[in-house]
């Protein structure tokens, strides 16, 4: 039902998240994400418990390879199921089960990993994971968005077009940036719009949130607004420059 994308920025080690389906709020299902271990996707017949326990083994230290073969042989629906997982340092597996609804399958290279099922057809994986590599000078967020549009471009979800995530995860156990949108007809537009959005003051107040280094976020409303007005409608950064004062 589902086509998604996890990656890991090199330079800033955020991970992106994204995921679109023909199916109603996909993203309150699929992606999963906390912390600096690394980030998982359940998806086709999904099971949202693979994803909870991806999370844990990441946590414990084990690879994605051991955490996708840890999790199939827990699971007696895993046949009907699609998981793949990127770990802290950029390791990625996927699994597609046998009796995953086609075109079902998933690429994966250093760094990132795509994976769908109901789909078009196999370009919407390899040209996701084409424009992904292409776009490595844009901001993460644009490219996750850019390498969803090329997935949609070569077809998509073969049933159409409904939901979508994407979600920027850094090391603290709540993500940067969630965005979704659960039920549109033309939901890659409407993703961009609440991006813009969430760019004039949520994305800038967040530079305020507690984080590593800053345990208590920043406490003085002033400095918040400095930054809101000094950063306001810029791309989501790995780093911000607190205001002195």
């Amino acid at each position: 039902m589902t086509w998604s994308i996890l990656a890991k920025d090199p330079e800033s080690g955020l991970f992106g998240l994204a995921v679109a389906s023909k199916f109603f709020a996909v993203g309150a299902i699929c992606p999963w994400s906390g912390g600096p271990h690394g980030a998982a996707m359940s998806q086709a017949l999904p099971n949202p418990e693979l994803g909870h326990r991806a999370l844990g083994l990441l946590a414990e230290g084990h690879r994605s390879s051991d955490v996708v073969a840890m999790l199939a042989g827990m699971d007696r629906g895993i046949d009907q199921r699609q998981l793949h997982v990127i770990d802290a340092g950029g390791g990625t597996a996927a699994h597609t089960g046998a009796r995953c609804i086609e075109w079902c399958g998933h690429l994966a290279e250093p760094g990132v990993s795509v994976a769908g099922n109901m789909l078009a057809g196999a370009r919407v994986v390899a040209e996701t994971l084409a424009a992904w590599k292409a776009n490595d000078g844009l901001p993460i967020v644009d490219r996750l968005i850019a390498a969803m549009q090329a997935g949609e471009d070569a077809g998509g979800d073969k049933r159409g077009k409904q939901s979508i995530a994407l979600r920027i995860q850094g090391p603290e156990v709540f993500p940067r940036l969630d965005l979704r949108v659960d039920d549109h007809a033309d939901p890659i537009p409407e993703l961009l719009r609440l991006y813009e959005v969430a760019k004039e003051r949520f994305i800038p107040f967040s530079a305020g949130l507690p984080r590593a280094g800053r345990p208590y976020g920043i406490l003085d409303r002033a400095v918040t607004e400095r930054i809101i007005e000094r950063d306001a409608g810029k791309p989501l950064a790995a780093t911000v420059e607190i205001p002195k004062g």
